[in-house]
């Protein structure tokens, strides 16, 4: 089975996320610029202003169920929001499964979930993905 890890970040909380995701997986996380041909491809994005970035968007929008299968989003947020519904909806007609399992971590903005993602959250990260590819 062939795994991706692809992400969106502006400022860091989402890396943060996709290089756990990557530790428990042993695999490479790479930012949204990086083709991408996969079984399961791992999706991490943030909210912003309630929706997902235009990058993400752009980025879906450009996948084809030639060469991915599954999506499995993992977000991080400011609010307790997720990118699973966004990320469907830009899926739309793709032909590309997306799993209904997905991750939601609180990221730091400004004052809000001061040092999260933390340890704990990264933690986490790890072991909804393993649970997936299991």
């Amino acid at each position: 089975m062939n795994i991706a890890i692809r992400y969106y970040s502006r400022g860091g909380n989402t890396k943060k996320v996709a290089d756990a995701i990557g530790e428990a997986l042993d695999i490479k996380a790479l930012d949204i610029t990086h083709p991408v041909k996969a079984d399961i491809l791992f999706l991490g994005a943030s909210m912003y202003a309630f929706t997902v970035d235009k990058n993400i968007k752009k980025f879906v929008e450009g996948l084809k169920a030639e060469d991915v299968k599954e999506i499995v989003v993992f977000s991080t947020s400011a609010s307790d929001t997720s990118t699973h519904k966004k990320i469907a909806k830009c899926l739309k007609d793709k032909n590309i499964k997306i799993n209904e399992k997905h991750l939601s971590i609180p990221g730091q903005f400004l004052k809000m979930n001061k040092g999260r993602p933390n340890e704990e959250d990264l933690i986490k990260a790890q072991e909804f993905a393993k649970s997936i590819i299991q």
